[in-house]
């Protein structure tokens, strides 16, 4: 009899694949949308940075003038006791939290929100931004880190500059113990990821042979856990039937007589 493969257990969410929710220090989102933000406008001095162990990006805490006291991202170039300013006639500064309609075209912006008041939802890696392209009634056309134009509502809400921590990539890590603590310590993923041609048969359906699946890798997408992996509701596989290779010359020579 067989046992559960490395998916189906990981999918249960038992301890060993399940990612602690005690590790996040802070539940990152905007203030409230309310009617302050909405007419007029609010100040902030960041007091400290904070490393959270939940995300790559550092975050900043900053303290309104009317005494709240929140978490944002943190923008490159911010130190603490600067200002940002938050709602509609707040300034052009960097980390400030405006609607996109006040924000005019070319500039940077990050943490965006999808539907207004959402506490923010796009663009919030390290080094990431997107950049306004223009306005269109009630929308505005963004254009994503991955080179993907969105449109969204005016309303909502982003931040100016760049999320700060681009870097972080650049510094190898040396050994596998690095790696190791990167993965597994700090974000518990599950690591290191085994191909699946180098697995056993009763761990993958790739399994039982390097290299060598034996059997189509292309599944539907509506199969089960345990069997999804490959080319999941792939249109096509390989090289196109009747084409030619680029480089390689399949017509036939000439033959004398």
């Amino acid at each position: 009899m067989g046992k559960p493969l490395k998916q189906q257990r990981r999918g249960k969410g038992s301890p060993r694949y399940l990612a602690s929710n005690k590790r996040a220090k802070v539940a990152l989102a905007y203030r409230s949308y309310d009617d302050v933000e909405k007419t007029g406008m609010l100040i902030a001095h960041v007091t400290n940075f904070v490393d959270d162990p939940a995300r790559n990006a550092l975050l900043m805490k900053v303290r309104y003038d009317n005494g709240e006291t929140g978490y944002l991202l943190s923008p490159e170039g911010i130190a603490i006791g600067n200002e940002i300013e938050v709602g509609v006639q707040g300034k052009l500064k960097l980390g400030s939290v405006l609607p996109l309609y006040r924000v005019p075209d070319g500039f940077y912006v990050y943490n965006i929100e999808r539907t207004p008041g959402d506490g923010g939802k796009f663009v919030r890696s390290p080094g990431s931004y997107a950049t306004v392209i223009s306005k269109e009634g009630n929308y505005v056309y963004l254009k994503l880190p991955s080179k993907k134009t969105i449109t969204i509502l005016n309303e909502c809400r982003a931040q100016l500059g760049i999320v700060a921590g681009g870097g972080r990539l650049e510094s190898p890590l040396l050994t596998a113990g690095n790696a190791w603590r990167k993965h597994r310590i700090g974000r518990h993923r599950l690591w290191p990821k085994v191909r699946g041609v180098h697995m056993a048969v009763y761990c993958h359906p790739h399994g039982g042979k390097q290299h060598h699946v034996g059997k189509p890798t292309t599944v539907a997408r509506g199969t089960p856990p345990g069997g999804k992996v490959g080319h999941i509701a792939a249109k096509k596989t390989g090289r196109g039937k009747g084409k030619k290779s680029i480089g390689v010359d399949t017509s036939k020579p000439e033959t004398s007589r």
